[in-house]
């Protein structure tokens, strides 16, 4: 079953926090990647999904709570993408996991 907004676009959840870990010194934040997503999504499949960015450090409701103590339990880099429930990439994310992703659940390029 498709996890989808208001507006039935397809969710994906991008669970960061505002301080950029030690070892990521040059990497963009996580609501910067959050940001990049969405804009690279608009591009390549039109409006098809919408990317909603979580601090985790400041969860919003039950899911996001049990999410953010995974994330702190397991030590999962971040920013972590989440699509249908899945971890698909954390830390630097990895765009051919993402595309293999919406590609299994039917998303269409505007160019298809």
């Amino acid at each position: 079953m498709m996890r989808t907004t208001i507006d039935g676009k397809l969710e994906v959840l991008v669970y960061g926090t505002g301080i950029v870990c030690a070892s990521c010194v040059n990497a963009p934040s996580s609501e910067e990647t959050a940001s990049w997503l969405q804009s690279l999504f608009n591009r390549k499949y039109g409006n098809q999904i919408k990317v909603k960015y979580i601090d985790f450090q400041k969860p919003s409701n039950e899911e996001e709570k049990q999410f953010a103590r995974r994330i702190m339990l397991e030590d999962l880099w971040y920013p972590v993408v989440l699509i249908e429930g899945a971890i698909v990439t954390e830390g630097n994310p990895n765009l051919k996991n993402i595309f293999k992703k919406l590609d299994e659940l039917g998303i269409k390029s505007k160019e298809d």
